[in-house]
């Protein structure tokens, strides 16, 4: 047996526990949560000289785009790393490029094929790549979920409100009534411009984004939300409830993100002196409010980016990303807020073993996994997607 990795971030993975990984669920996660299996092998030195050699044979045709929480043997080959909408967007900002090769996950890789001209073609390494958040609203449930808001006599006045984290198909309902996309950058804005247009706010397919930006952004209460779950009649919820409501919540959660507890901000608080503790949105309630400080993708990164040397860190989000931050800023102490070895296993299906064999299939002139939004689908996700563009600030 090979011996465990030191990942140097407060992490202490046992021999058995990475055995164990990928084949159990973790009863302190809102899901069951997986964890994807082994940590990510080094490169193959062959394939980083074959993907070198592929990406510059295509040249400029090919703009390859990286999210931030994937490995960094793929990382090291994107010409672009960022969120999800930044990444869309640099897409359509690079109209010279034929191929897109997107490396994240389905919805970005939709979003890009969205908002990217009609020569372009957006191409995911692997098919499997989806998000678990994404998929916990369907377009049919979403529907019958408004069907319901209908009947209580609310949806008139309901704007939705979706995370960028969401199918083309839920941005395109949300297109379709009136609403907007938002990133968790711009999750505020987003859901004050809708309660301008409506009195209530659906808002899409995070729970927690939708109750932290609610309660930690806009003052709301907790009494203000409640949790539309697509799995029970009616959403569980009364007609009266939903009257009442400011914020009607679609039971979703990012699989990551929904692991951390109060108890780890309590453990890594004890455990390393002076620690900031930095947590992403998509975290539970009681993880926010117990936390130093909150913010998307991009906040974290420049947070730590600005942070002083000897700086004690504990961020709460996807290991990846952790893991990178430490290894750029050795003059600080970065730990990952849980103990327990867990990485979005869906963006880690995306490995340099896929990103070869895309590329080498471009230069022979084979586009395989191409992403292709239908035009009526892509028609109402992009008035989504406008109307988030043209909010305040971003």
């Amino acid at each position: 047996m090979t011996a465990t990795p030191d990942l140097g971030l407060g992490v202490e993975p046992t021999p058995l526990a990475l055995l164990l990984l990928g084949q159990r669920t973790d009863p302190d996660s809102e899901r069951g949560t997986s964890c994807p299996g082994e940590l990510p092998p080094a490169s193959d030195p062959k394939l980083v000289d074959r993907a070198r050699a592929a990406k510059a044979a295509l040249g400029d045709s090919v703009f390859v785009l990286g999210h931030h929480y994937q490995r960094d043997e793929v990382i090291q080959f994107t010409d672009v790393t960022g969120d999800s909408f930044k990444l869309a967007r640099e897409a359509a900002a690079r109209p010279e490029a034929s191929y897109v090769v997107f490396c994240g996950v389905h919805f970005m890789a939709e979003s890009a094929d969205i908002l990217t001209g009609e020569h372009q073609q957006v191409v995911l390494p692997d098919l499997a790549a989806g998000c678990s958040m994404a998929d916990m609203a369907t377009a049919e449930q979403v529907a019958e979920a408004w069907d319901v808001l209908t009947d209580a006599g609310v949806a008139d006045v309901t704007v939705p409100v979706s995370y960028m984290n969401s199918s083309a198909a839920i941005k395109a309902f949300t297109g379709r009534h009136g609403g907007t996309i938002c990133t968790s950058s711009n999750a505020e804005v987003a859901v004050r411009w809708a309660l301008e247009k409506g009195s209530k706010v659906l808002f899409l397919p995070d729970q927690h984004l939708g109750r932290n930006t609610a309660v930690q952004k806009l003052g709301l209460s907790l009494d203000d939300c409640v949790v539309f779950d697509p799995r029970k009649a009616n959403g569980g919820l009364t007609d009266a409830q939903l009257q009442a409501a400011t914020m009607i919540l679609w039971k979703g959660h990012c699989s990551v993100h929904g692991r951390f507890s109060r108890a780890c901000v309590d453990e890594v608080r004890e455990r390393v002196p002076g620690v900031t503790v930095l947590v992403h949105p998509e975290c539970k309630h009681e993880v926010v409010t117990a936390a130093d400080l909150v913010g998307s993708t991009e906040f974290i990164i420049k947070t730590i980016d600005a942070a002083p040397a000897g700086s004690a860190w504990a961020i709460g989000t996807e290991l990846n990303l952790v893991s990178r931050l430490a290894k750029q800023h050795p003059d600080k102490t970065i730990v990952f807020l849980d103990k327990t070895v867990c990485f979005c296993s869906t963006m880690n299906r995306i490995d340099l073993p896929h990103l070869v064999w895309t590329l080498e299939s471009l230069v022979e002139g084979n586009v395989i996994n191409r992403i292709e939004v239908d035009s009526e689908t892509a028609r109402y996700a992009k008035v989504a997607l406008d109307q988030m563009l043209a909010l305040p600030g971003v």
